[in-house]
């Protein structure tokens, strides 16, 4: 696991070391290990590491026989073994055991469609001196962050937007089209970002820089197939086949590993498969407050496994303390709180493995969010006519909120297109012409969140709405939030995440179940529970997710109220946020007279995120946690033993 930086110059100038070292420096968390830069013609490579496979010999940038293409690369090829024996058969001689150096031979045996045949998690750039080009690409799902900005004078490609905030002149101001997808989404979706001129190589795509202009190519798509002809048993047999085939291939390292685990069937079934192959530690986090914990099931479930088990508990001025520097490290605002505690786990892994395997994408692949089960309990609905259902709408909208089911005839009357945006819905359109300005929500950035959705679900218009959702949630939650605090807070503390669920392999499986064997017997995911049941505790196979709750309702009605306050008068959004409003909905959520904590989160984090990187009020720069020191001392230990 690494952070890459790529440069170009379009007045074809040599790129100077000090600007490409500095956009490396900035993300030293990301590579703690080893450094390395290539600077030729016009393009400059930087690169840090994170050893994990071929530890001795893995340095980047990694060049081919003749040394006229060099490659940087950040993740982890599960299936380079495999490319590995084919391109020798072909002829190609390798220099190192590196899964990244197969990525560059594949290049050269088969150009652009080098990304179709990678089995893993990655983000690379390859420059090719004979084309006098750039080529990179980016994962099949998203599972590791890639960044690209033009500016005037450059094109650069990074791991990290703060890499691209260092280049010379680069202005930082809010898009503020992005602001409003934020309110709805939690996250800014693909390919734009918060910042105006920066943008997402997004998942399954392919670049190439050439001729002072960067191209984006799809390479893969996503696709449900689902097969009504097979049992339910094959589905079964052949998910816990697949799944324990990845969480195998997942395995691969010569640096110690482990798991995070928490209550639900997701996290617990990889650390149950892992545990068929090797002795495994895991590690689990919750809060001080009670109902917000998961520590207890966690605890249950690794006694059951027989697993070495750690815990960390983390009250309110833990989470405030760090919150400042994660923000700084999520380069973005994304207002979902479990990502700090993410953090904090992630901290207490890293004191003792480099890997840890976690049960990320099961929810999408195998149709585990509860309202996945809504269509089901709307399809009374879908019996009615066009006109009867309008009408219903039309005087279910204008019942007092009191209305018992109220909310239920509106969502029934809509399509699942009108009512999904995703698993958040943070503001209503309604409450967004509260939030913002007057000026700003009437201006020609205004989008509604249905100009982010509508393509997706146009691609989708072949599937039942259970499916819909699955593959909107795919294409915006999983990338947007799921993925983005994954990798930030794990890379934070310097420690490798995988997710064995989010595989290909996995996905052309998962994506042949029909929707009856997802939801069904009452519960969701229903083919994964009864493929992994054996496999765990009996409570675990009905236990309802939780997924890293926060107390944010509990704290900002008391130990969070005086700084979120502060932070409100203090922040510099005037021309964005109304915040007579926002002060009105901290008041009322400590009343106790609505629960607003998710909003309030929403619109906080953005402030804060807004002082750090746009004011510039808080510095943050190049940071490795103590804790990896104290992890290789401890590996160091173990190999003199």
């Amino acid at each position: 696991m690494c952070g890459i930086v790529s440069l170009y110059n379009k007045r074809q100038a040599p790129v100077q070391q000090e600007t490409i070292g500095a956009m490396t420096r900035v993300i030293l968390h990301r590579g703690p290990d080893d450094d390395g830069f290539h600077l030729e013609d016009n393009i400059a490579l930087g690169f840090r590491r994170l050893s994990i496979i071929d530890v001795e010999g893995g340095h980047q940038p990694l060049c081919n026989e003749n040394r006229d293409m060099w490659i940087i690369g950040n993740g982890e090829i599960y299936n380079y073994k495999e490319l590995q024996h084919w391109l020798k058969e072909c002829g190609h001689v390798f220099h190192t055991d590196s899964d990244i150096e197969t990525i560059l031979h594949l290049y050269e045996e088969v150009g652009t469609d080098a990304p179709k045949h990678l089995r893993g998690m990655f983000g690379f750039t390859i420059y090719d001196s004979r084309n006098k080009r750039l080529f990179g690409a980016r994962d099949h799902f998203g599972i590791k962050p890639l960044y690209y900005v033009e500016t005037e004078d450059a094109i650069a490609v990074a791991s990290e937007i703060k890499s691209l905030l260092e280049l010379p002149g680069l202005k930082r101001e809010v898009n503020p089209t992005s602001f409003y997808h934020y309110l709805t989404f939690q996250y800014v979706p693909d390919p734009a970002t918060m910042y105006q001129g920066i943008y997402r190589i997004p998942p399954a795509h392919f670049f190439v820089i050439q001729d002072d202009r960067i191209q984006l190519e799809r390479y893969w798509d996503v696709e449900f197939k689902p097969d009504e002809s097979k049992p339910f048993s094959y589905f079964v047999e052949g998910t816990r086949s697949i799944m324990l085939e990845s969480v195998d291939k997942h395995r691969i390292s010569e640096v110690p590993r482990g798991a995070f685990l928490s209550s639900g069937v997701d996290s617990s079934s990889i650390v149950a498969m892992l545990r068929t192959f090797e002795e495994v530690k895991t590690f689990s986090v919750g809060s001080d407050i009670p109902g917000y914990s998961e520590l207890d099931y966690a605890r249950r479930t690794a006694a059951s496994l027989g697993t070495e088990h750690h815990e960390l508990v983390v009250n309110a001025q833990q989470y405030m303390d760090e919150l400042p520097r994660l923000i700084w490290h999520q380069d973005e605002p994304v207002a979902d709180p479990s990502a700090i505690l993410l953090y904090f786990v992630a901290q207490m892994a890293s004191e003792h493995v480099t890997v840890v395997l976690s049960g990320e994408g099961a929810d999408e692949f195998f149709g585990g969010y509860n309202i996945y089960r809504e269509p089901h309990s709307l399809r009374m609905f879908s019996h009615m006519p066009d006109w009867m259902r309008s009408s219903v709408r039309f005087l279910a909208e204008r019942m007092p909120d009191q209305v018992k089911g109220k909310n239920f005839l509106i969502r029934g009357s809509k399509t699942v297109e009108e009512r999904f945006f995703g698993n958040a819905l943070i503001f209503s359109e309604e409450m967004k012409a509260r939030v913002v300005t007057e000026d700003i929500f009437h201006s020609e950035h205004y989008r509604t969140p249905w100009s982010v959705t509508e393509e997706i679900y146009k691609r989708a218009q072949a599937y039942d709405d259970v499916t819909k959702m699955q593959y909107l949630d795919i294409h915006t939650w999983l990338r947007g939030n799921i993925l983005m605090k994954a990798d930030k807070m794990t890379m934070a503390n310097s420690l490798e995440l995988r997710v064995p669920f989010i595989d290909t392999k996995v996905f052309e499986f998962a994506a042949t179940i029909p929707t009856k064997y997802k939801i069904a017997a009452g519960t969701t995911k229903h083919v994964l529970r009864e493929a992994m049941k054996d496999l765990l505790p009996a409570e675990i196979k009905t236990r309802k997710k939780l997924g890293f709750p926060v107390p944010t309702r509990t704290w900002l009605k008391n130990e969070f109220y005086k700084w979120a306050k502060e932070l409100i008068f203090e922040s510099n959004v005037d021309h964005l946020i109304n915040k007579a409003y926002v002060l009105y909905m901290l008041d009322e959520h400590r009343e106790g007279n609505a629960d607003y904590s998710r909003k309030i989160w929403t619109i906080l984090i953005f402030m804060l995120w807004h002082q750090i990187f746009i004011e510039q009020k808080h510095q943050f720069g190049p940071y490795v946690s103590p804790n990896v020191e104290i992890r290789r001392k401890k590996d160091s230990l173990q190999q003199i033993g």
